[in-house]
């Protein structure tokens, strides 16, 4: 049974959406493909139709969780305290849980990194996140800053993640949170 350009666009789209939030909530290699396709009701077989490997998944993926997230960060950023809304978004008890829908930096980048799948994309997120801190910011050091703020905030949410105890997860986000909202002078 062959299936119209329209069909095969929405399934393709289905196959990104879920590849997108799981390789943030498990990672990339902890997701196969077959699970993958079986999770939307597809065979492993199909996959094949709609990407030329895993690394282009991953890539689409990438680019999905990007979208995503740059609406929430626009919105973030419109705020009147925007860099203080971005922090306090950013290691909150959501984005602590919810992995699969926030930003990808955490759990992707560091795994595409090891396997030498350098991103534009990955670039494009930091890039993107970098300015609109750096835009919040003053100062002649304010492009500097902002890359220490955003390191701070990716490397907080990822030791935080990796605790297992919770008093020790609340304390590093409160802390983290705490020291960069004293630390600027967003306007």
């Amino acid at each position: 049974m062959r299936y119209s350009q329209d069909h095969k666009a929405q399934t393709h789209q289905r196959i990104v959406k879920e590849a997108s939030g799981l390789f943030r909530r498990d990672g990339i290699g902890a997701t196969g493909l077959q699970p993958l396709m079986k999770s939307l009701g597809l065979t492993h077989g199909g996959f094949y139709a709609h990407f030329s490997s895993k690394n282009d998944l991953v890539e689409k993926a990438l680019q999905h969780a990007a979208g995503q997230v740059d609406g929430i960060c626009a919105e973030l950023f419109s705020q009147p305290r925007p860099l203080h809304a971005f922090i306090d978004a950013y290691l909150s008890e959501w984005h602590l849980t919810s992995p699969q829908e926030g930003c990808p930096l955490p759990t992707m980048s560091a795994e595409m990194a090891q396997q030498g799948q350098a991103s534009a994309t990955t670039d494009y997120v930091i890039d993107t996140r970098l300015k609109q801190i750096q835009a919040t910011l003053q100062g002649p050091d304010a492009e500097d800053q902002s890359i220490v703020i955003f390191a701070t905030l990716v490397g907080a949410l990822v030791l935080a993640r990796g605790a297992e105890n919770t008093a020790l997860k609340e304390k590093i986000l409160d802390v983290t949170r705490s020291a960069l909202k004293q630390s600027t002078s967003d306007t």
